[in-house]
């Protein structure tokens, strides 16, 4: 184990670091897709002025996660999955880890390791800031910066051990029970794919 300031350390604080600074710049210019985002990028750029330690797990006022609507390569249909702990069909996403340095690398790494689809890409453009209370920490606050992923022609789910199921659904019949602040993300996403086609 290399001494504390060294390589593996030193390495994890420079991507922490990396991470924060994109975060910071990410938020402060992005225009939101509604007035609730809008709130939500502030409060999360206050939170943010805590430094590197607000996208820590750790940090119990709160702390920046990375989440993916994924759409397939048509726009026809939308991969959720049946989360194994709340029971709700949500988009993919979760903690950042601390080899991420970006917020929208953070998105599709989750996105991939939970659909397992290779191939997947992300807009670097946020669709959504939600602000949700979670039981980390014995309760705390999740700031969730949501991404447009977009999958390969032909791409295959395979569930992981984080979901109960994976299911793919056209975007105006998602399903029941949906976890709150899902739908929001699907025209923003749309819009997304459109700007990404030539």
């Amino acid at each position: 184990m290399p001494p504390p300031g060294t390589g593996q350390d030193a390495a994890g604080r420079d991507a922490q670091r990396a991470l924060h600074a994109d975060a910071v710049a990410l938020l402060s210019g992005w225009a939101p897709t509604s007035p609730t985002a809008a709130e939500a990028r502030d409060r999360t750029l206050e939170l943010l002025a805590a430094g590197p330690v607000a996208l820590s797990r750790s940090h119990r006022p709160g702390h920046v996660t990375a989440s993916a609507l994924v759409l397939d390569a048509a726009g026809d249909r939308v991969l959720l999955c049946l989360h194994g702990k709340f029971r709700r069909w949500v988009q993919l996403g979760g903690h950042c880890e601390p080899t991420d340095r970006t917020l929208a690398g953070a998105a599709l790494r989750e996105a991939t390791e939970e659909s397992g689809i290779a191939g997947l890409a992300v807009d670097p453009v946020p669709i959504d800031v939600d602000i949700h209370p979670v039981a980390c920490q014995g309760g705390s606050l999740h700031h969730d910066v949501r991404f447009a992923v977009f999958a390969p022609p032909g791409a295959v789910e395979r569930v992981s051990d984080e979901s109960e199921a994976l299911g793919w659904f056209p975007p105006d019949r998602l399903p029941e029970p949906l976890a709150s602040g899902t739908v929001q993300l699907v025209a923003p996403a749309l819009a997304a794919l459109r700007r990404r086609r030539p």
